[in-house]
């Protein structure tokens, strides 16, 4: 279990990330990529991901990841620095930049838990054409597996979102953190994460970002380094439609989509909405709106979640743009 402590200071700086970040993906889904378990949500992604990687012309360079990266268990906290939350390109000039105190520190960690390639010394002594080879495998990687793939990504996370802005609006800080159940645990003041090993972090108010992920899987993952940015990285709730498309073709969906009623309800979603207060305010029947937000997700124009008793749909960035002039 990881327990995570927080000061009154933290429950203030305790946000949610608004975008996927980069290198957490990137990482995250390499274990997936190696793993046959949850083949209805990443079974046409791996196949895809996998017939790019036989024929990409970098495959000297993409191997460097597999040792670095196990299919399960730690992997070193300097593959996903905090500033890649900025974008990529911001991640990869950190990676490029870290002390090699750190690259020998976390490489010496790693190879305690598994055999790593005589390379990795020179890596550990922070050798500079050993870097830039890692951060070219790791951008041919990402284009191959995470890149394409970055608009799905976005409106599952967008959906999770919703259902967390929902939870920090009814009650605070502490409403968020509670919400996360059942893969944790609000006990004021601390934050118990079900996590495969024993761990503790002391926030002492530097506050935590929240990272929801779409390749995170089962339980949720942070840093070993308690000295980095606290984050604390989890699994959104996964459409195993995303990769395939919407159930029906888009030509159907979109003509299906077309009406002022319908195009009311897109609006009225939003970033999140239930089922009945589409109802209230469009004044519509329940089971209207219902029939309409159905039609809005075959089209792949909002996605809806589950949360408590309730339905929560918000807009994907495919509804958005779609409503803007």
């Amino acid at each position: 279990m990881l327990r995570i402590h927080f000061t009154p200071e933290d429950l203030g700086r305790t946000r949610v990330a608004n975008a996927p970040d980069p290198l957490w993906e990137s990482m995250l889904s390499l274990h997936r990529l190696r793993a046959r378990d949850g083949a209805l949500v990443f079974g046409q992604w791996r196949a895809r991901v996998r017939g790019g990687l036989a024929t990409a012309q970098c495959r000297p360079e993409l191997r460097m990841l597999l040792p670095l990266v196990p299919q399960r268990g730690y992997f070193p906290d300097f593959l996903t620095p905090a500033d890649a939350r900025s974008g990529w390109q911001a991640g990869i000039d950190a990676l490029l930049h870290t002390p090699a105190s750190r690259l020998r520190s976390e490489l010496e960690l790693l190879a305690g838990r598994q055999h790593l390639p005589s390379w990795a010394a020179g890596l550990a002594d922070g050798d500079p054409d050993l870097l830039r080879r890692l951060a070219t495998a790791l951008t041919a990687y990402y284009e191959l597996a995470v890149a394409p793939f970055s608009v799905a990504l976005q409106a599952q996370l967008d959906a999770d979102r919703a259902v967390r802005a929902r939870s920090l609006l009814d009650g605070g800080a502490e409403g968020l953190l509670a919400g996360l159940r059942p893969m944790m645990r609000w006990q004021n003041p601390v934050l118990e994460v079900d996590y495969p090993t024993e761990q503790e972090l002391h926030l002492d108010g530097r506050g935590l970002l929240l990272v929801p992920s779409f390749f995170c899987w089962r339980h949720p993952i942070s840093l070993l380094d308690p000295t980095q940015p606290p984050v604390l990285v989890y699994p959104v709730e996964k459409d195993p439609a995303w990769f395939g498309g919407p159930a029906e073709s888009t030509e159907q969906a979109v003509a299906a989509l077309l009406g002022s009623t319908r195009a009311a309800v897109l609006a009225t979603v939003g970033i999140g909405c239930t089922t009945g207060e589409l109802a209230r305010r469009l004044r519509i029947s329940p089971a209207s709106a219902s029939q309409h937000t159905t039609v809005l997700r075959n089209a792949g124009l909002i996605t809806s979640r589950r949360t408590g008793p309730v339905v929560l749909h918000s807009q994907t960035p495919l509804g958005a743009r779609l409503l803007r002039p």
